[in-house]
């Protein structure tokens, strides 16, 4: 008989993230959140630079993409919404 059993198996090791996948998860929040404000309060000023932050987060990112997708999204969506809320309210644009 051996020392190890074959029917239980190992634990496996969780697997790593690299520094760059991190990196592009907080990139992609602070995106989100900078496009939200921008909804309220000039959006050109900050939705085009989040929505650039977004694309550089995507472009970091490793397996797991759905938060850098959501904040593409996001960040287009709120482009449209409030470009027209500014318009719509005669609120400037930049």
């Amino acid at each position: 008989m051996s020392a190890h059993s074959p029917a239980v198996p190992e634990p496996a090791e969780p697997a790593r993230r690299r520094a760059s996948e991190t990196v592009s998860g907080y990139l992609a929040a602070i995106a989100i959140f900078a496009s939200l404000v921008g909804l309220a309060w000039h959006p050109l000023r900050l939705i085009l630079p989040a929505t650039l932050i977004s694309l550089i987060a995507s472009g970091m990112a490793g397996q797991q993409r759905r938060l850098q997708f959501a904040s593409v999204v996001i960040c287009a969506l709120c482009f449209f919404l409030g470009l027209t809320i500014a318009v719509i309210t005669d609120h400037p644009l930049y």
